[in-house]
């Protein structure tokens, strides 16, 4: 696997902090940019072009909204990974394809779900068998997804759906135990992803293994969806080597392609602005406690775990100044990582952190009560608009009954 260093490296950011425009936002925030956003949709856009395949944005990694109408203009479609997402994109995207993938949907959900869904995906023969009959009646495209047991990522398991034991998936075995002629004439395609922030060379070894366990039922398929994880966007990645394969995968099996990257879409494309606290030492380390906390506002950083670049600042001992950056909650772990800089850290001092557009807003929480950042845009032409604000009832009213509201 390509670790997660992959997404920008120190020495590939601006030594500044773009321009003064964000010096009079409150922090901490995000702040989306819509050059980034349509700079990646341009390229995702091409290979639409040059490859004839379909491109779906991964909401999982991306949900902001108010960018679907920008983002429409250069990919497919949106996939969801259950019913608020599918509604989501119905809602936001309309006219585009709607594709949801759920490790096992609920009756109780399912029926709405099919308001939403053009192509549903299930993660297993007993879904199928369960739910296939009412997605079928209501014309839906109906897909499988396998697991062609073919790992190529190392020492994060958490995301690999290739891993022993992984519940993702219909592997060739499970698939000769429980699948009969009946119900793999409900299929209209199957799903894989095994990828993450990976090149296309990952792909090929996948695409592989895929043939060499299921090339007997490609044939009588109409589409075949490769999932997420493409880092088709980043600056490095073999673009040419992925529009070879899929080229070949559409010749050879005759298929629709699907591509369903979420990082790809916003990669490099938001910041995170924050402000120092205060600064405090243990021993002879520097460490700076920060307005924005890893564990609520880029969780991301913990869960990889990865340390995100910071403009002006290089990696420790590249400057002469080096601090740990952590934020203010309770959690020890509540730690971003070392970095280095020129001048002394100071309280009051505003630090930026970059790629922080992708499993931020869509993941953060308020743990200990800790204030969600407000998000902000930052249009093409460079003005900044207010998204959204958070405040005290956001906080309150995802955790109490009806009957409290009332009478706070």
């Amino acid at each position: 696997m390509k670790e997660r260093e992959t997404r920008p490296a120190f020495s590939l950011l601006k030594e500044q902090v773009p321009g003064e425009v964000f010096k009079n936002i409150p922090t901490p925030a995000y702040i989306i940019e819509e050059e980034g956003i349509l700079r990646n949709g341009k390229i995702l856009k091409k290979v639409i072009e040059e490859t004839g395949c379909k491109i779906l944005l991964a909401q999982k990694a991306f949900s902001n909204y108010d960018f679907y109408p920008l983002l429409s203009e250069y990919i497919s479609g949106t996939e969801a990974s259950g019913l608020f997402e599918a509604r989501l994109g119905a809602e936001e995207m309309p006219g585009k394809e709607v594709h949801v993938f759920c490790g096992a949907y609920s009756e109780g959900e399912f029926q709405e779900l099919l308001k939403y869904a053009d192509h549903i995906v299930f993660n297993s023969p007993s879904q199928l068998k369960k739910f296939g009959k009412k997605a079928k009646e209501a014309n839906k495209s109906i897909g499988l997804r396998i697991n062609p047991e073919c790992s190529t990522q190392e020492g994060h398991g958490i995301y690999d759906p290739c891993s022993p034991g992984s519940r993702l998936g219909t592997t060739r075995q499970v698939w000769e135990e429980e699948m009969t002629e009946e119900w793999i004439g409900y299929l209209d395609g199957l799903h894989f992803h095994t990828l993450c922030e990976q090149d296309s060379d990952d792909l090929v070894t996948t695409w592989r293994a895929v043939e060499s366990k299921f090339s007997d039922i490609l044939p009588g398929l109409q589409w075949i969806n490769m999932g997420g994880g493409h880092h088709i966007t980043r600056e490095g990645y073999h673009l040419e080597e992925l529009k070879k394969l899929l080229l070949e995968v559409k010749e050879k099996w005759q298929l629709e392609i699907y591509l369903e990257p979420g990082e790809a879409i916003a990669l490099n494309a938001g910041y995170l602005l924050t402000e120092v606290l205060d600064i405090v030492k243990n021993g002879e380390e520097s460490i700076a406690i920060l307005d924005t906390s890893a564990a609520c506002h880029m969780p991301d950083v913990i869960e990889m775990p990865y340390t995100p670049p910071v403009y002006a600042a290089t990696e420790p001992g590249g400057k002469e100044f080096t601090y740990r950056l952590g934020g203010p909650t309770c959690l020890a772990g509540d730690q971003i990582g070392i970095y280095s800089f020129s001048e002394k850290l100071q309280e009051k001092d505003r630090l930026l952190f970059g790629d922080m557009a992708i499993y931020t807003t869509c993941k953060n929480n308020t743990f200990n009560g800790m204030p969600l950042p407000a998000i902000w845009k930052r249009d093409y032409k460079g003005n900044l608009v207010l998204l959204r604000e958070f405040g005290y009832m956001d906080f309150k009213e995802r955790l109490g009954s009806k009957k409290a509201l009332e009478h706070s």
